[in-house]
């Protein structure tokens, strides 16, 4: 066990009974989970086997791509992002904006297509959301995006492919 992770337990240790007090935040514009999707369950094997290394890190470990290392960051083409794990599509382009975080962000995902959970990786809590079909790690939602929602998306680039909108 790290340093890092020995303070990370230590810290979530201390805060759960504050986490477990307070109820679970799902941004209103991204209910936590969508009947009508099919869930993707696969074995880490299977998950190695379909996804770079680098995607793997992320998707499934819960990783975090170097900022400004995403192409997508430049993307300013109409289409829908869409996980790079199982396709579903979670951010329309038209909800894309600069944030200047070095990930691409999202003001708005598209409804039942991301879930939440509380995460405590960095001793303070945050908001991680995830896939809502194969729970593949996105990123991080936090409440100093601009309107009409407030929120900011921040994803990791390398956990979406983008998909342009055919004319």
């Amino acid at each position: 066990m790290t340093r890092r992770n020995l303070f990370s337990w230590l810290a979530a240790v201390g805060l759960a009974h504050k986490a477990q007090a307070a109820p679970q935040q799902t941004p209103a514009a991204a209910p936590a989970t969508n009947a009508a999707i099919t869930p993707l369950r696969l074995t880490d094997a299977q998950w190695r086997e379909r996804l770079t290394p680098q995607q793997y890190a992320v998707l499934r470990q819960e990783g975090t791509e170097r900022p400004g290392s995403s192409a997508l960051n430049g993307e300013k083409r109409k289409g829908q992002f869409v996980c790079a794990g199982c396709d579903l599509p979670l951010f329309h382009s038209q909800h894309k904006y600069e944030s200047g975080t070095g990930w691409p962000s999202f003001h708005t995902a598209i409804a039942g297509a991301v879930g939440t959970k509380t995460d405590f990786k960095l001793v303070l809590p945050r908001t991680e959301y995830h896939c809502a079909r194969c729970e593949g790690h996105q990123g991080h939602v936090f409440t100093d995006g601009p309107q009409p929602t407030g929120k900011r998306y921040c994803n990791n680039g390398v956990a979406l492919k983008f998909v342009p909108e055919v004319a």
